[in-house]
């Protein structure tokens, strides 16, 4: 079961994936097609995952493991033809008829971790060490699908490196018994057009960082370096057949840059009437100002209107939100902050919030905004305690010193499978 109507409800379950050895094996000429701007050390990295998990399950929130899902998935053979049929293309061409030589764990070592080249190959391209390359990026949780209302939108993935993960998510919801009866609500590889098979790596494409379930009337979609337009028409046309789906998509058009790769790292609620913004993104008026076109799902023919800057976009449809600028009132802060997360919060429940230590400014500036701010360590060994079914702002402060370097927040970590009513 999933259900999502907003991105602040109290947090029940929660999909995320533990940096594993796959993060281990990414090498340097990977980063250019990966989020990553470094390699991480992974030992550390899984070490402040497992303290984000522990919180999570600490303050009630049911954890699941994406990895264990697929392991589970993959038990049916029918889900691994399925899945060695999609990832025929990427693998070489003695791996491509084997789903049933293999047990399902060793099924998920291979597409997630990769297959090393024989010992001999020499050569330092990704291509010279790998026969399948490794999936860094899957402790993203929040791209490869997108869980709307009762249903599931599917990613369409940006770059090569990240095929893969979209193909897992749909093996996951296609076969895995606790969510194969989910709806499909959109899947942009697969326009309505009669078509039998996935389109290819070329256009639409669609990531789960740039879209934002605000509301169960408005979605805000971002056109991105990540989330093409062709992607918000595909989403626009699915998602006005949807029977008490949203009635309001807003697409927002970002600067193509690199810092901005998805809308959750200039723009993600806190609370029922507050979120964290990038100020020259979200609500400076220069030259990197985004522009918001709000498409009205119920029209007859939905077309894109423009509506100007998006808080007052999203304030005209009952969405209205008090910017709390990621860095503070400091420009250098901001910026700086914006690239280490500081605007990509992960929302517990209406007003209680993650977010990485490292982004001071932002958590003195949430703090003006009467966030109590915690360091998670403290929740963690018992000296301080937070509810997330009692009134009041927290924000708890992850540590970040490796997995930060990946460049996703805690909003990119995770993806919600069920959040109450907001």
């Amino acid at each position: 079961m999933v259900h999502v109507t907003s991105e602040i409800g109290r947090l029940r379950r929660v999909l995320v994936h533990e940096p594993g050895p796959e993060v281990d094996r990414m090498v340097p000429p990977m980063m250019e097609e990966l989020l990553f701007d470094d390699i991480l050390f992974g030992e550390r990295a899984r070490e402040e995952h497992g303290r984000f998990r522990r919180l999570l399950q600490l303050l009630g929130v049911e954890v699941v493991e994406a990895r264990t899902l697929l392991e589970q998935a993959l038990q049916n053979p029918e889900a691994r033809t399925w899945l060695w049929k999609m990832l025929k293309p990427e693998f070489p061409l003695d791996l491509r008829g084997i789903p049933n030589e293999i047990d399902p764990s060793e099924a998920v070592t291979v597409v997630v971790e990769g297959l090393l080249q024989k010992e001999e190959q020499q050569g330092v391209e990704v291509k010279d060490l790998f026969r399948i390359a490794p999936l860094p990026n899957w402790c993203f949780q929040r791209d490869p699908q997108i869980v709307l209302g009762d249903g599931v939108i599917f990613g369409a993935m940006a770059t090569p490196a990240r095929w893969r993960e979209g193909m897992l998510a749909r093996c996951i919801f296609r076969f895995h018994p606790n969510f194969a009866d989910t709806t499909t609500l959109a899947d942009p590889l697969r326009p309505e057009c009669d078509r039998t098979h996935y389109l290819g790596l070329h256009r639409p494409r669609l990531e789960g960082g740039d879209v934002l379930v605000l509301s169960p009337d408005v979605v805000a979609v971002g056109i991105s370096e990540r989330s093409n337009s062709q992607a918000i028409d595909v989403l626009s046309q699915a998602l006005s057949r949807v029977e008490g789906g949203p009635r309001y998509l807003m697409a927002v058009d970002l600067p193509n840059r690199r810092a901005y790769m998805h809308l959750d790292t200039v723009f993600t609620p806190a609370d029922h009437n507050a979120a964290l913004v990038y100020p020259p993104v979200i609500t400076g008026s220069g030259p990197e100002a985004a522009r918001t076109y709000e498409i009205d799902l119920h029209a007859a023919s939905p077309e894109p209107v423009e509506r100007g800057a998006l808080l007052p976009a999203l304030a005209a449809r009952g969405v209205d939100l008090e910017p709390i600028a990621c860095g503070g009132a400091s420009p250098l802060a901001q910026q700086r902050e914006q690239w280490t997360d500081g605007a990509n919060t992960l929302a517990l429940a209406p007003g209680v919030i993650t977010l990485y230590d490292r982004n001071v400014a932002t958590a003195e500036e949430l703090s003006r905004h009467g966030f109590r701010i915690i360091n998670a360590k403290d929740v963690l060994l018992g000296r301080q305690e937070v509810s997330l079914d009692e009134p009041g702002r927290a924000c708890l402060l992850l540590e970040s010193h490796e997995i930060s370097r990946a460049r996703g927040g805690p909003h990119c970590l995770s993806h919600p499978l069920v959040r109450d009513d907001s």
